[in-house]
């Protein structure tokens, strides 16, 4: 047996003994291996995958920027506070909300960077990586797993529309690239096509480890659920408006834009729908529907920033193009949510 396959399989066994003993549970937890045998060095870094739990509400975080165009380090420790203290489960970044389509690759590395130097460890981290470019998503995917992120995500690549050979031709390189898990981004509106549930399973069955589903249809995300036959699969539903009924069906979480402003309800509605109080939780999702619609009756985004400075959370700006609201704008918000008793 050469010196390589000694080192692999010494490798195998503390990997192993680190997954019997029960005390190295905890989510995002590291193990690194360092092994020099002659002149050989390798790093072996393995984590606790098999034990974590990617559920409960994911925030797709807002990207704070200064006046002057830089990554704003504070405005990310805020609002990564903000959401421990308020109950939110883990972190999506650098998609949607987070603007991480118009951030270049130096903007989107360091915000994974500033991310996982202040997130606490009750939390977990996705780091979206999706573009247009193939080796933009890989070099992604690669640089979020070098700094600890526990898992990535990537929509189909994007302005083309491709084929389904295509869209699983890339996310076969993606799983190739990395050893964290890798979840499917659905979003149509945003990519301009679908992932279908038949290559959903597919993708399951190539290793794909979950999905966060963007559609806005109830019924695309039954479909998923129903094609999908990879056990341990992870459904994420991608929108606070389809809470209930997502998690009901046995969806493990929601991405919630809404958890970036009020993370509080967002957290309550999860936990009555868990807990079966479902007369209770059905109110509370048509509450949750009214205050999305509140913020989206101003542009949405900027709509987060402005609403966070309301509740004494500094995280900023947006990037260009997009603006704060203007005085008008925010009057109007200010006065709505005031007239629901939220400020």
């Amino acid at each position: 047996m050469n010196v390589h396959l000694r080192v692999q399989e010494s490798i195998l066994a503390l990997y192993l003994l680190a997954l019997s003993d029960r005390s190295l549970s905890r989510i995002g937890f590291f193990v690194d291996f360092w092994i020099v045998l002659g002149g050989l060095r390798l790093k072996y870094r393995s984590r606790k995958i098999l034990c974590m739990r990617f559920e409960g509400i994911v925030c797709p975080m807002i990207t704070p920027f200064t006046s002057d165009k830089k990554l704003y380090e504070d405005g990310a420790r805020n609002l990564i506070e903000f959401l421990r203290e308020h109950g939110v489960n883990g972190l999506f970044i650098c998609g949607t909300y987070g603007l991480g389509p118009a951030m270049t690759i130096e903007e989107r590395k360091k915000l994974a960077e500033l991310t996982m130097r202040y997130v606490p460890e009750n939390m977990y981290v996705i780091v979206q990586v999706g573009s247009s470019n193939i080796d933009t998503s890989l070099e992604l995917a690669k640089h979020a797993e070098d700094v600890g992120a526990q898992a990535v995500a990537s929509t189909p690549l994007f302005y083309y529309k491709y084929r389904d050979d295509y869209v699983l031709s890339y996310f076969r390189k993606l799983f190739s690239a990395v050893d964290i898990p890798v979840f499917v981004y659905n979003v149509p509106s945003r990519v301009g096509y679908g992932i279908s549930p038949s290559l959903l399973g597919k993708l399951a069955e190539e290793g794909a480890q979950g999905v966060k589903d963007t559609s806005g249809d109830i019924i695309t995300f039954y479909q998923f659920m129903m094609n999908v036959k990879k056990r341990d699969f992870i459904f994420l539903v991608g929108t606070e408006r389809l809470l209930v009924p997502s998690v009901v069906a046995g969806g493990h979480g929601c991405v919630a834009g809404l958890s970036n402003t009020f993370p509080e309800h967002v957290v309550e509605l999860y936990k009555l729908t868990k807990e079966g109080r479902m007369k209770e939780a059905v109110q509370k999702q048509f509450f949750i529907i009214e205050l999305r619609n509140t913020l989206y009756s101003v542009p949405h985004i900027p709509a987060a920033y402005a609403v966070l400075k309301m509740r004494g959370i500094d995280v900023g700006y947006p990037k260009e193009p997009y603006r704060l609201l203007s005085e008008e704008e925010t009057e109007k918000l200010k006065r709505m949510l005031e007239e629901k008793g939220l400020l």
